[in-house]
């Protein structure tokens, strides 16, 4: 008899936790602004390329799927991210990695409506390290930023790498 009662106990208990999503806290829904297809542009109102935001993994996860525009050096530039909130840091995280082979891992994040700033700390360039700074920022429901800046002085000041205008495909 108390074999069959803790068996009971034990399948109630499995399908509570499945059924409940674990990734459906508020924290977790402010990139939520990022989802969908856009074209990107710069300041100068070139097109930089287009990319696709999805939720996977049971919306513990939002993937960028990015592809430029055009060519540079006989090369159709390509990458992704996988954005996810981390709950033991209490951080936003990213890992982009793309076709050149390049891979940027941004370890901390701060999130609120609205807007999301990663921090990669150490990436390894050809004259040393130096951090890089990524900041997301809604605009409007069809409109979103994202600056990528660096520092070489650890963070005392930082110069634009590159300024994006996220627009939604309609």
């Amino acid at each position: 008899m108390k074999k069959i009662f803790l068996l009971l106990c034990l399948g109630s208990f499995v399908l509570s936790a499945s059924s409940q999503k674990p990734c459906s806290k508020p924290e977790y829904r402010q990139f939520d602004f990022w989802i969908g297809e856009w074209e990107a542009f710069a300041p100068n109102g070139n097109k930089g390329g287009d990319s696709k935001i999805s939720v996977i993994l049971d919306s513990c996860v939002i993937l960028e799927e990015w592809v430029s525009a055009g060519a540079q050096q006989g090369l159709i530039y390509k990458g992704k991210s996988f954005n996810s909130y981390n709950t033991a840091t209490k951080q936003w995280q990213q890992t982009w990695t793309d076709n050149t082979g390049n891979t940027t891992e941004f370890l901390r994040g701060e999130g609120s409506d609205g807007k999301i700033v990663y921090y990669a700390d150490k990436v390894m360039g050809p004259k040393g390290n130096f951090m890089r700074k990524l900041t997301f920022t809604k605009l409007s429901n069809d409109r979103v930023r994202q600056l990528g800046e660096r520092s070489d002085d650890d963070g005392k000041s930082w110069t634009t790498e590159y300024d994006l205008e996220y627009r939604r495909k309609k």
